[in-house]
């Protein structure tokens, strides 16, 4: 017995028209609203809301996720496909769609129940979120997750503005000091502040030079020169250049100091009977120097 297919065939080639024409029309119309919402969001240039697979690495990044889960998600479904687990990553890339929708409706003055909008009816909350006259605010908190190696946004790229709480590799995020550099309100290690003298080290008096121990004394003020500790030796002058003013001559040391007279001898005691002699001259005090 013979079937005829001609009509099964042509059956499946007019639904498989129907759902390419359709699926051509429902892209370009999206790629329109998705460029629309980029301009909103400050991205330079038209071009990324039309490339296949790359638009969407934008979409997560203005909704505060790293880029590259659009690839993981998409690679995974269809490498293991196979396994019979392809479909877990399919319903990932679901939720971090609908995660990215919530928070650029966020940013557009949307509330968060708006993403039951975008999980049934994709298009049509890419045709109000793109069309309307919301402005784009770059001032909201940044996402919880934006710590997180895996799912935080750390990409940098030309002609995309970075969103809050984003981290480039290599710099520090923001609110927190980057590493060499001290935060505002705290000194730097090494340096102290001032009023305040650090532990080890005296405090300087105003005026006064701090001589700290085991080092030389610091050098005079200027215009004025060094003067010689008491009872050092005066060094020689030296001698002047030839055809140069002849220096005065240096001062005698002074002369030591004259010895303290002798004391007179003490008067002798009276005889018992009386008959004292008389007293012999007194020689005179040795001339002082």
């Amino acid at each position: 017995m013979d079937y005829d297919y001609s009509g099964f065939a042509a059956l499946w080639a007019a639904m498989f028209g129907f759902t390419l024409f359709f699926g051509i029309l429902f892209y370009v119309v999206g790629s329109f609203f998705l460029m629309k919402l980029f301009e909103k969001a400050g991205v330079q240039g038209g071009w990324r809301a039309w490339v296949p697979v790359y638009n969407l690495m934008v979409f997560y990044k203005l909704g505060d996720l790293s880029p590259w889960l659009v690839l993981y998600a998409i690679g995974g479904s269809i490498l293991l496909s196979w396994a019979g687990i392809g479909f877990i990553f399919s319903l990932a890339f679901a939720v971090f769609s609908a995660i990215a929708a919530y928070r650029i409706g966020l940013k557009l003055q949307k509330e968060g129940a708006w993403v039951v909008l975008y999980i049934f009816l994709s298009l049509v909350w890419l045709g109000i979120l793109g069309l309307d006259r919301s402005r784009w605010n770059q001032n909201v908190p940044p996402a919880q997750w934006a710590g997180n190696a895996f799912l935080g946004d750390r990409t940098v790229w030309d002609g995309v503005p970075p969103q809050a709480g984003a981290a480039p590799q290599g710099y520090g995020q923001q609110g927190y000091g980057q590493q060499g550099y001290g935060q505002p309100g705290y000194p730097q290690q090494g340096f102290g502040q001032p009023g305040h003298p650090q532990p080890g080290y005296p405090t300087q008096q105003p005026g006064y030079p701090t001589q700290q121990p085991g080092y030389p004394q610091a050098p005079g003020q200027p215009g004025y020169p060094a003067q010689p500790p008491a009872g050092a030796p005066v060094p020689p002058p030296a001698p002047a250049a030839p055809g140069g003013p002849v220096p005065p001559p240096a001062a005698p040391p002074a002369p030591p100091a004259a010895p303290p007279a002798a004391p007179p001898a003490p008067p002798s005691a009276p005889r018992p009977d009386g008959d004292e002699p008389p007293a012999g001259p007194v020689p005179p005090a040795p001339p002082a120097p």
